[in-house]
């Protein structure tokens, strides 16, 4: 079947060219407001970045490539990939008059800051990481039967530095013994310490079924005017945080730590997700939250309570950061 979408979108094709991509914006396109969001006609946005758009799924999915690119988008639904990594969309992308269009706000912070890396201010260098261990002392975290998920992110966040530490990173922790840290003085000791960047380390549980879930997911703070895709939406409220000053760099990181345990780890990928946490409401650098895998499921909480694994999230997770170091500190 063949929309009035469809050959909008493969006339878009024909005209573009194999010419390497210009620089990202949200340029001026027809754009309409639903249910209070500004949406852009996705085709003028794909022909500005030198996209070519085809339907996978006619009507249902969307695939917008070029030679360094390639963004699979789903009509109705915030999942999305970008370049073979889950990406959470804010708002869904949506089909009016038989033309796809996706918002604004998720061009601006979600898709631009992944395909066009930002840069540090005055090029500024990633030296000093806060490493943010979950939970401590009367807060146990998750319990998957002795196992309590404060133990295993202290001993995750210890391998960790000690890895950036060999990479060339100064690196200090929000705790580093069984004690309980309120969560406003995890982003302040971050402050304090004038960190470069702020990595808090968790690990998942369900209360379904086992089996049914597992693999990594990386958050950042959600934008201003946002709902967040965390389960529980902790955080709740759509207004502006401090930790909103560095969207696009805290967006980045979190894309490249998720890359790095989806293909360096072979994780299942769970993507990059939004939430409104105290530790990335209140951090005034890139912070991300990582979900490092599920205690709960049979086979990957194993994993986790064992030191070999630890050590090879924390190479996965070193591997995230030097790709993002190398990005935004490029001239």
């Amino acid at each position: 079947m063949r929309s009035a979408l469809t050959s909008l979108l493969l006339a878009m094709a024909a005209i573009l060219t194999s010419a390497g991509r210009v620089q990202g914006a949200v340029a001026p396109a027809e754009h309409v407001r639903i249910a209070g969001q500004d949406y852009v006609r996705l085709a003028d946005w794909a022909k500005d970045n030198r996209l070519e758009g085809t339907w996978v799924k006619p009507d249902e999915t969307l695939l917008l490539t070029n030679h360094s690119t390639r963004l699979v988008l789903a009509v109705d639904h915030r999942e999305a990939q970008v370049n073979g990594i889950q990406v959470w969309l804010l708002f869904p992308v949506v089909v009016c008059n038989k033309i796809p269009y996706i918002t604004r706000l998720d061009l601006q912070a979600t898709l631009l800051p992944i395909l066009y890396p930002p840069k540090n201010p005055s090029r500024a260098r990633v030296r000093t990481i806060c490493l943010d261990p979950g939970h401590g002392g009367k807060d146990t975290g998750y319990m998957i039967g002795s196992n309590a998920e404060k133990t295993y992110t202290l001993l995750l966040a210890q391998e960790l530095r000690k890895q950036l530490s060999q990479a060339g990173f100064k690196v200090f922790l929000t705790r580093s013994t069984d004690e309980f840290v309120e969560l406003p003085a995890r982003p302040e000791t971050a402050r304090r310490k004038k960190a470069d960047l702020m990595v808090s380390l968790h690990f998942n549980a369900t209360d379904g079924a086992r089996e049914s879930a597992q693999g990594a997911e990386v958050y950042c703070l959600t934008p201003a005017g946002a709902s967040s895709t965390n389960a529980r939406g902790e955080g709740g409220g759509e207004g502006a945080f401090p930790g909103n000053h560095c969207n696009d760099r805290s967006l980045f990181l979190a894309y490249e730590l998720q890359s790095a345990l989806s293909r360096g780890l072979g994780v299942e990928d769970r993507g990059v997700r939004r939430a409104r946490f105290a530790v990335l409401r209140d951090a005034v650098m890139p912070a991300t939250l990582i979900e490092a895998g599920f205690m709960s499921h049979p086979i990957e909480g194993r994993k986790i309570f064992t030191a070999a694994y630890r050590q090879k999230l924390a190479r996965a997770i070193v591997e995230g950061v030097v790709a993002y170091k190398r990005q935004v500190e490029r001239p």
